[in-house]
């Protein structure tokens, strides 16, 4: 016997603008890449405040003070005010402010961002591991190995580490980038041991505060990566939009774990005007099929097969329908791994069709 459930992916009623008050947007890989915006969000995002909706920027880089931030998203003809950004370096910060006294000295992984997050709260930033109370990690592209060495022998010596993020990657303009997780990577196995408290996405201190700062009742969070966006969303209860711009494509999205997973999916930020489908599933045996509009999905002991290939008014109608039927085969203990995989994911990226 059959059942037919619908799991994960979203419908709307009306567009995501319309069901939002307030979108938590990440940064790198949503609204820019490096020096550059990506195509089509600025305008996205201005529309976006004549809807009346409020922005928030939130982000795991912790190398550039806020003010910084929104200088550089105004220039991109981005609405931003200072005070809409928040980032890892603050809630890096608040949470040392919390534990140490005013004044108190921390040896400084990092760069700028942190460095005024850290004066922000009334503490102190040194290069001196000998004087320090506490370590703080964040990413910078300059650290340099004196600087890892430095952070090894404090955290050996046993001072509390906070890192502000574990992002293993930082998209750039060439592609992904070695990001913090990864210099936070090389300290631990050097140390021994990891960070005492990590401070940003996906853990959902980063969202809770800007929920709170931006007045939020309905938050959208929008994100590029699965394991910090996304799953961050999930750990703060909150609708997720994945778009398509940034590190995650269709074979990260098929095998997305269920804490990661997104509510909604678009190709960029234009995807905010649309309305979204949802996507029925129905599970039989050992066969799951996913429906979505007009794109039909099967997955099977042979693999991911395309019954019906409509790609829908976005052109993501047969993702939307591979993500749920490929994630609904998988909680059931039948995942699509290895060249079945690799056959579905291109059988998907074929069907894809992007919006003029």
């Amino acid at each position: 016997m059959s059942n037919t459930i619908e799991i994960s992916l979203r419908p709307t009623d009306g567009t995501l603008l319309d069901q939002h008050d307030v979108l938590l947007l990440d940064l790198d890989g949503v609204v820019y890449v490096g020096p550059d915006a990506v195509p089509h969000a600025a305008e996205a995002l201005r529309g976006a405040v004549r809807a009346g909706r409020r922005l928030g920027f939130i982000t795991n880089n912790a190398s550039r003070p806020p003010e910084t931030v929104a200088a550089h998203l105004r220039e991109l003809d981005v609405p931003a005010a200072d005070e809409d950004v928040v980032n890892s370096a603050q809630a890096a910060a608040d949470h040392l402010a919390g534990r140490l006294p005013a004044g108190s000295p921390v040896l400084l992984v990092g760069t700028t961002g942190l460095r005024v997050a850290l004066e922000d709260v009334g503490l102190r930033p040194t290069h001196e591991r000998h004087e320090a109370v506490a370590v703080v990690q964040g990413f910078s592209p300059d650290l340099g190995w004196r600087d890892l060495a430095e952070a090894t022998h404090a955290v050996r010596a046993g001072l509390p580490w906070i890192a502000t993020n574990l992002d293993a990657t930082v998209p750039t303009p060439g592609g992904p980038a070695p990001g913090n997780g990864l210099l936070v990577d090389l300290v631990a196995r050097a140390a021994g041991r990891g960070p005492d408290v990590v401070c940003g996405k996906p853990e959902r201190a980063l969202f809770d505060a800007a929920v709170q700062r931006l007045g939020a009742q309905r938050a959208l969070v929008v994100g590029d990566r699965l394991d910090t966006d996304l799953q961050g969303a999930r750990t703060a209860g909150l609708a997720g939009l994945l778009v398509l711009t940034g590190v995650t494509g269709v074979r990260e999205l098929l095998a997305a774990a269920p804490h990661e997973r997104p509510t909604h999916v678009g190709h960029d930020l234009r995807s905010l005007a649309d309305v979204h489908p949802g996507v029925a599933v129905v599970r039989e045996q050992d066969t799951v099929s996913a429906s979505c509009r007009g794109a039909e999905v099967t997955v099977d002991p042979h693999g991911l097969r395309v019954p019906g290939g409509e790609a829908g008014p976005d052109g993501l109608d047969v993702l939307r329908a591979a993500a749920v039927a490929v994630w609904a085969a998988a909680d059931d203990g039948h995942a699509l791994t290895g060249d079945d995989l690799t056959a579905g994911v291109r059988t998907v990226t074929d069907s894809l069709r992007r919006p003029g």
